[in-house]
């Protein structure tokens, strides 16, 4: 199973990692964390060392409750950093974290590799057409509603059932509109509770059923630090357990803040099959 990023095929037969950098300042772990350029290329490098195959570069928060913010304001945070990166790294595989297809199109002009989506095209109806034309990698997240009210959309009579018939649909619309590498997210923690969120994990598995790769985001969430009582910043082992899970279950793409962490348990992992 490979994905085209910028010319080069990624196998992702063994799993990747996907480090995770937040241009926001409310984000619930890192969130104002990397305030200018040379924070950013440190924890960028120190990520690409660690091992990381993709950055992810957010400027719109999606915790749930997030402030929401104009198009202009997500654009100011993140192009500039784009081309920081890329100038920076030439061979940095960049994946954007936006739900907007003009933020989507500046990115990858000025050289970002995929686009992650956490609506998977529901919040700009342009977004799906617009990735086909990129040619570019999409990620797709399953989510009900918004970032600010997703928390009120969590009943499901079939949870696994129900998000299969929506990746169904949302990876047929892509097909139409010529996306020819496809990457779903079953969305941790969007329009899920913590119950729904170790249900969602046991069934991973079942997501496999659509033949294309899942990434699995669970680094440092709520899921693990509710759970053990504990706050984000203590949750780098719990993330580790999850992880591990993940990947018995067949996710291909790690979305972590850990990267070496992430790395380690990915090589660990591979010696079980």
């Amino acid at each position: 199973m490979t994905i085209n990023c910028k010319g080069s095929l990624i196998d992702l037969s063994t799993p990747k990692v996907m480090g995770i950098l937040n241009l926001t300042p409310d984000s619930f772990y890192d969130g104002g964390n990397y305030k200018n350029e040379s924070q950013i290329l440190v924890q960028v490098e120190k990520m690409l060392i660690d091992g990381a195959t993709f950055i992810d570069l957010g400027a719109y928060s999606s915790r749930p409750g997030a402030d929401h913010i104009t198009t202009e304001a997500e654009r100011k945070r993140i192009v500039p950093i784009v081309e920081l990166l890329t100038n920076t790294f030439p061979e940095i595989l960049l994946s954007i974290d936006t739900f907007r297809s003009s933020i989507a199109k500046e990115c990858v002009a000025a050289g970002a590799s995929m686009i992650n989506d956490i609506s998977a095209g529901n919040m700009d109806q342009d977004m799906i057409s617009c990735v086909g034309k990129l040619k570019v990698p999409y990620i797709m997240m399953h989510m009900k509603g918004t970032p600010q009210t997703m928390k009120s959309k969590n009943h499901y009579n079939d949870m696994i059932h129900e998000m299969n018939i929506y990746f169904a649909e949302k990876i047929a619309e892509a097909r139409k509109n010529g996306i020819d590498d496809l990457i779903i997210d079953p969305g941790f923690g969007f329009a899920k509770n913590t119950h729904q969120n170790f249900e969602l994990l046991k069934n991973l598995a079942l997501l496999q059923v659509h033949n294309v790769p899942i990434l699995s985001g669970v680094s440092r969430k709520s899921m693990i630090y509710k759970t053990l009582n504990t706050s984000p910043n203590e949750a780098l082992n719990g993330t580790t357990v999850l992880n591990t899970i993940a990947l018995q279950q067949g996710a291909s793409i790690l979305r972590v803040h850990d990267v070496k962490e992430a790395i380690e348990c990915i090589t660990l992992t591979a010696l079980l099959t």
